[in-house]
């Protein structure tokens, strides 16, 4: 075991302590109150007593979106009375759960969710679950996900606080592997998104799947269709936000889950050609996925980067080619994404970091005024993951490309800092305005109007702020060359 019996002690008292005039109110009225789930899986592997992650009994099984929890709780009370118990307690309680069994509250600065012990599943044609009360403990623990999770310890006021254990949760952890505590079958039965938490997990705590658990996973995959698009999107958010994202990605493409919600990965799987070695284009998504820092839109970037590689595959004298596969790869980004149900700002600068994941190398030349005024405008918001998402994309083993793409890379940013310093870089616009434009050109609100405020944006680019007058004598310039043509 990770944490000796000592420190294991210390940190429940320590939980109970947090939550004492709980704990008290339902001793008082002759309830049981057991802590359950992820707080007591982090707290036997000594992780930080507040997980912050699980939600409810199941996670949110219940399909609606509950207050995310520090602690995790099941009860013999039921709903009504857990509320009346913790509301002259509490600075909020949220009763969105309330139907399913879970009463939310804030305590102290800490969120508890506190659900009546409980059973449920899903009909074959169901993405919402049937959700039974009151059961047992052990019944309540049985329906949980995996026996690292199926662990409870009951809080009174003097209890020992020994750990329930039915379903030798505490072995699992010792052997650092992921199995359900009955059937996986039942299990992906009863919650077929439970498939995807196994991969997660796997990420998140270095664990291996058992190999009875992945078989079902593979042949229950298709199951997966009866679960919320909404659920799938969250789940795969938590795992994109994982230590080691691969491990749990290569676990979704091996058991064809992936195939299920997001089958542009699985089609990175190129098929390896004797003549060109071209590179594996799925393992190297998993690289440059675990060498970006956890934030999700970059993580997301990472994931997507070269979905657009399979439709522009060629092949010519010099290997495989993949023209444009950045554009391509932004729109099929944007189609998947939003079949996901992100949201309008993710999908935005999600697409906008796969579309933009070559500039960087397009500017051979050198940092020119000019070059470092469009990538920055190109990037806007998303510079910094922009920048990142470029130095994790290179996963060869060639130190002195690695250390040359380093190079250029503090090369460009000492130029913005440089810049940035003469110039309003993130607030640049055409020099001129809508209004002046139609009073230099003596034209009224038209298409044309936007015409030459291009112009004048792209005049701002590569030469920088140039005067009112002059710019003026630019558009006019302008204008007059485009009616040449025209005429």
């Amino acid at each position: 075991m990770a944490e000796t019996n000592t420190n294991l002690d210390a940190r429940l008292l320590e939980i109970r302590q947090d939550i004492g005039e709980v704990v008290a109110a339902f001793d008082a009225a002759g309830y049981r109150l057991y802590l359950v789930g992820g707080s007591v899986r982090d707290a036997v592997m000594g992780a930080p007593a507040i997980s912050n992650e699980e939600v409810g009994p199941d996670e949110g099984d219940h399909g609606d979106a509950i207050v995310r929890a520090d602690y995790d709780f099941t009860t013999d009370a039921l709903p009504d009375e857990v509320e009346e118990l913790i509301s002259p307690l509490a600075e909020a309680v949220w009763l969105v759960g309330k139907r399913f069994g879970t009463v939310s509250c804030r305590i102290k600065g800490f969120t508890l969710e506190i659900t009546t012990h409980r059973g449920d599943s899903y009909h074959d044609d169901s993405r919402k679950p049937q959700v039974t009360m009151p059961t047992s403990l052990h019944a309540d623990l049985m329906r949980r996900d995996f026996r690292i999770n199926a662990m409870a310890v009951e809080f009174t006021r003097d209890s020992a606080m020994e750990i329930i254990d039915p379903f030798r949760g505490l072995a699992d952890i010792d052997s650092r592997i992921i199995r359900t505590p009955g059937t996986p079958q039942d299990s992906f039965s009863d919650d077929p998104l439970r498939m995807m938490r196994a991969a997660r997990f796997a990420a998140k705590l270095d664990f291996d799947v058992a190999p009875e658990v992945r078989l079902a996973m593979t042949e229950m995959a298709q199951r997966l269709q009866i679960v919320s698009r909404e659920r799938i999107r969250d789940e795969l958010d938590k795992l994109m936000l994982a230590p080691r994202p691969s491990v749990g990605l290569r676990i979704l493409v091996e058991t064809g889950l992936a195939e299920q919600f997001l089958p542009e990965l699985p089609a990175l799987a190129l098929e390896q050609d004797p003549v060109h070695h071209h590179k594996d284009v799925l393992e190297h998504t998993y690289s440059v996925v675990d060498k970006t820092r956890p934030d999700l839109a970059l993580r997301l970037a990472a994931l997507f980067h070269d979905v657009g590689k399979p439709a522009t595959r060629k092949f010519d004298v010099g290997g495989a080619s993949f023209h444009n596969h950045d554009k391509v790869g932004s729109k099929l980004t944007k189609r998947r994404m939003r079949e996901l149900k992100y949201s309008s700002a993710m999908v935005s600068s999600v697409a906008r970091l796969v579309y933009l994941h070559l500039r960087f190398h397009t500017y051979q030349a050198g940092w020119t005024d000019k070059a470092v005024r469009r990538y920055v405008v190109e990037a806007g918001d998303q510079l910094e993951a922009l920048n990142d998402l470029t130095l994790a994309d290179c996963t060869t083993r060639n130190l002195n490309k690695v250390r040359a793409l380093e190079d250029r890379m503090v090369e460009l940013k000492d130029r913005i800092a440089e810049l940035r310093a003469r110039e309003e870089l993130e607030a640049i616009r055409p020099e001129l305005d809508g209004s002046q434009v139609m009073e230099i050109l003596g034209i009224g609100p038209s298409p044309e109007v936007g015409i030459a405020m291009d112009f004048l944006l792209n005049l701002r680019l590569d030469e920088g702020l140039l005067g009112y007058e002059e710019a003026r004598a630019r558009l006019l310039e302008f204008w007059k060359s485009r009616k040449d043509t025209s005429s």
